[in-house]
């Protein structure tokens, strides 16, 4: 049997599920504290948010932002059900909002802000690091930033 793998925009009733993710990946990826900021970015500062159905089960999500005046597409909280990692699945959704960022008139420059434990992830797929701020997100989980290098 074929499994079935949609992508859509996020909707308000998706929360407690996109909660659960997270702390499905904590600590291996997130600090415990992050789940406060992944919830003030769901209310607040939640621009253009998808999630990852396997099956109907949301089991991946992840962001796109904006910033310096609409020219730079900022990926922002990926995150995947420990169970569906290494499926290709994050790389689906990536390569997802990557395309959907190349589509938007005006968009110069993809970066992605990510931590030690996942900056190889980006880097496989054309990001390069350019900065890294040691115990940025907590203790222990320091800030990569990096940027798309192929073309947009």
């Amino acid at each position: 049997m074929t499994s079935f793998i949609t992508i859509r925009e996020y909707q308000t009733k998706d929360k407690s599920e996109v909660i659960n993710l997270i702390r499905l990946n904590t600590p291996k990826y997130f600090a415990v504290e992050e789940e406060k900021d992944l919830n003030q970015y769901l209310e607040t500062e939640r621009e253009l948010y998808y999630v990852l159905l396997y099956d109907q089960k949301i089991v991946g999500c992840g962001g796109i932002n904006f910033a310096d005046n609409n020219t730079v597409g900022k990926i922002s909280w990926d995150i995947l059900h420990p169970d569906y990692q290494g499926k290709s699945l994050g790389t689906k959704l990536l390569k997802y909002r990557i395309d959907k960022l190349n589509s938007i008139d005006g968009i110069q420059k993809i970066t992605v802000r990510t931590s030690q434990v996942a900056y190889r992830f980006y880097e496989n797929l054309g990001f390069e690091l350019f900065e890294v701020k040691k115990d940025y997100w907590a203790e222990g989980f320091d800030m990569y930033n990096m940027e798309y290098k192929n073309k947009i």
